[in-house]
């Protein structure tokens, strides 16, 4: 009987694989430069066979802006009876402690024509409502014509330059090769979607890593065990069933960060969302293997609520430090929860805005928890570094302590730590729709009349330049 069972269990696993719904064609791959472009198996034109059928395939997008766009047999349906109400799963190759974020993007064939012309809206991952993600980032990256590898030169539409570094480990040229992708430049090319700042800590020369997010992206969980038609709980910590980045529909937003509502998607695009440098590890690359749609089945169930705490740096060298959370409930933000903060030291507290104050050096573990339910919470730890103060009076070289307040706000918006300095407000689609030359602390912005949604705050001293996020309920 036990082998009848064991034989059994294997036969549905079998079937259930069989009817499984992969990567049935990939209509285009354009990788950015990196260690793997023009490598065999992971960054050649070969690559996009590999994903089709399976979720054991082998491709990597390079530096940030690669994108592989692809489509099932059928179209993925926002079905409400799916595990948790993901509806598709994505699968990397991340290690331990070294995950390579990609931003997952979705489009309805609403013209029916079969190709991926319409408009494609991005599934808000918990890293979205970060201050330092960036909507409509731009990267140039220039072709130096080498034969070997070589360090390969970008700028951004932000006005930052840097490199695609090269190592000993790939050998070959860098830069995406005219033969194998005609639609690269052969002089410089550049590739365009949201850039997220992930969490990098290259400070062990032998033990570099790059952070998990939360929730929403590629190549940042472990592949678990078939079937891979159940999809891992998003919102837990724990691997379970197929691993992989599961994903829901129900999270995808339009330009101005609002959710929209599909009942069924027929394209995704998986888009590098990081621009970074692991050391010796080489960029930050997404890889993709494959993917597969969920089997409904409402009586799989868990927890849907999740509290995210925004990165903070393993030393923070300043008392006061402004916190960034946010809860959500099935992947969809929540603005105007509750959360109850503690610390493991008197002498660290969080306030009502979320802002971390110390008064004594320490190693500092910070919990959040939702007041509604103590079940859900996060934790963040960092070593604070208080510099000890002998006078009074203010040191001059202080960093300032610049805050945003209300967010999300309704009527209006207010800026704090700032002297006379320039302030622009842009929205989402990066178009600038305020702007003040001497803005005072503590001066009202009125935003009553703006549609609701994510807007980007840019602050320009003498010296520096700083940007802030909110939200318009």
């Amino acid at each position: 009987m036990k082998k009848f069972c064991i034989t059994l269990s294997i036969l549905l696993a079998s079937s259930i694989m069989a009817h499984a719904q992969y990567i049935s064609e990939v209509l285009e791959y354009k990788p950015a430069p990196g260690q793997q472009t023009n490598s065999s198996p992971w960054g050649v034109p070969q690559a996009a066979k590999s994903l089709v059928g399976t979720v054991t395939g082998s491709m990597s997008l390079g530096a940030f802006g690669g994108y592989v766009i692809f489509k099932f047999g059928k179209p993925v349906e926002n079905n409400p009876d799916n595990p948790f109400g993901v509806d598709f799963t994505v699968f990397g190759n991340p290690l331990v402690d070294w995950s390579e974020p990609g931003v997952v993007w979705v489009m309805k064939d609403e013209n029916g024509n079969g190709l991926p012309d319409d408009t494609w809206y991005e599934l808000a991952g918990s890293d979205y409502y970060f201050s330092s993600t960036i909507k409509n980032y731009e990267v140039t990256y220039t072709n130096l014509k080498q034969s070997i590898a070589a360090n390969v030169p970008w700028s951004d539409n932000r006005g930052k330059t840097g490199f695609v570094s090269a190592n000993s480990f790939h050998t070959q040229p860098y830069y995406p090769l005219a033969d194998s992708f005609p639609s690269v430049g052969t002089e410089n090319y550049t590739l365009k979607g949201t850039f997220i700042a992930g969490a990098v800590d290259s400070t062990a020369n032998t033990n570099i890593k790059s952070y998990k997010r939360a929730f929403g992206y590629a190549d940042n969980l472990f592949r678990g065990s078939a079937p891979y038609t159940v999809p891992d709980n998003p919102y837990t910590l724990q691997k379970e069933n197929s691993g992989g980045d599961a994903l829901d529909i129900d999270w995808a937003v339009d330009a101005n960060g609002n959710y929209i509502n599909l009942d069924k998607i027929d394209f995704v695009k998986v888009q590098n969302g990081m621009l970074a440098n692991g050391s010796w590890l080489g960029e930050v690359s997404t890889e993709v293997t494959g993917a597969v749609a969920v089997t409904p089945d409402k009586s799989i169930t868990g927890v849907e609520d999740m509290i995210v705490i925004k990165d903070v740096p393993k030393q923070i060298d300043t008392s006061k430090y402004q916190l960034e959370v946010f809860v959500f409930h099935k992947g969809r933000l929540q603005p105007g929860k509750t959360i109850n903060w503690s610390t493991n030291v008197a002498e660290a507290a969080v306030d009502a805005n979320n802002v971390l104050t110390l008064t004594k050096t320490s190693d500092v573990i910070v919990t959040a928890t939702l007041a509604e339910n103590a079940n859900i919470s996060a934790i963040i730890t960092s070593k604070v570094v208080v510099k000890e103060i002998t006078t009074a009076i203010p040191s001059q070289s202080a960093k300032p302590y610049i805050r945003l307040y209300p967010n999300p706000a309704t009527e209006y918006i207010k800026i704090g730590g700032v002297s006379e300095v320039a302030v622009s407000i842009f929205n989402i689609s990066g178009k600038m729709i305020f702007s003040h030359e001497q803005y005072a602390e503590g001066q009202t912005i009125n935003i009553s009349d703006w549609a609701k949604g994510i807007y980007i705050l840019q602050i320009k001293g003498k010296t520096s330049v700083s940007f802030l996020k909110f939200t318009k309920k």
